[in-house]
């Protein structure tokens, strides 16, 4: 049997040179970016999601790379450099327990309500939220508005498509396969797509949470901010809360990741249940 050392790859037999200062220097673009922290432990995923940029741009070292993505100023590569470095893991119904919370709010609501799923990903969880206020009115076209944003470019263009593999939607029950996706035949066999009054309910948009300003604007009955804030630091995480606080309409609920804990900022927000927070009073 071989020695198992055989099968790691060493530093020299890396495609490109990439030292501690650059990994350094990326850590400290990305938080100056897009507020993400990067611990110690991703220097390999740093390598590998921007080594793919490296190739793209036929540039042959990350210290080059990096030189040129701060002396250009190309908002092309920058939009590419913050996408490669954005995890974006999801599915739908993930952390199943807070629909029925969202579902038993809306029903006791009566005016139209309004959501901001402010990290979409590839749009599983702002179509979640869609399928369970449908669920929850009765009707495929609820007086619901959905805004639905992300830092990554790449998964809101996914996200509005609304297209997927079928594996996608294995854990869903029957009954909502079949009311909320229609599936592909022919040369799109093995997908489904979001059926269309599901989809006119979400608004997309691009947004920084790090941003001065936010494309958006109004009061929200519902925010969603669920495993994001895991990839910021304390400050960071108090900054983007107190703007959080004034967009949410005093009755309104703040759905948060089930790693995520707030208890540090009473001042704004209180738990009401699991993971999922009220304005302070």
């Amino acid at each position: 049997m071989a020695n198992g050392a055989e099968f790691v790859k060493s530093e020299s037999s890396k495609e490109f040179d990439f030292t501690p200062k650059d990994f350094e220097r990326v850590r400290g673009l990305i938080y100056q970016r897009a507020g993400i922290s990067l611990t110690a432990s991703k220097q390999e995923m740093v390598y590998s999601r921007l080594a793919r940029r490296l190739r793209a741009t036929q540039i042959t070292s990350f210290q080059q790379y990096l030189d040129e993505l701060e002396r250009n100023q190309d908002p092309e590569e920058w939009e590419a450099f913050t996408n490669a470095l954005t995890t974006n893991l999801t599915s739908f119904f993930r952390e199943e327990h807070h629909f029925p919370v969202l579902a038993e709010f809306a029903q006791h609501l009566r005016d139209p309500i309004t959501v901001w799923c402010s990290a979409s990903s590839t749009g599983e969880e702002p179509y979640s939220i869609a399928m369970t206020l449908c669920e929850a009115y009765g009707t495929l076209t609820p007086p619901v508005k959905i805004i639905a944003t992300d830092i990554d470019t790449n998964v809101l263009n996914t996200a509005e498509r609304g297209v997927y593999s079928l594996d996608r939607i294995e854990k869903l029950s029957t009954e909502r396969a079949k009311k909320f996706f229609l599936r592909g035949k022919g040369q799109n066999d093995g997908q489904v797509r979001v059926r269309n009054e599901l989809r006119n309910l979400i608004e997309f948009k691009q947004l920084n949470l790090l941003a001065d300003s936010w494309p958006i604007s109004g009061t929200f009955d519902v925010i969603f901010c669920r495993n994001v804030m895991i990839y910021f630091d304390k400050p960071t995480q108090k900054k983007i809360l107190h703007r959080f606080a004034p967009m949410l309409k005093p009755h309104g609920l703040l759905f948060v990741g089930h790693s995520e804990n707030f208890s540090y900022l009473t001042e704004l927000f209180h738990l009401k249940g699991k993971t999922v927070y009220e304005l302070s009073r």
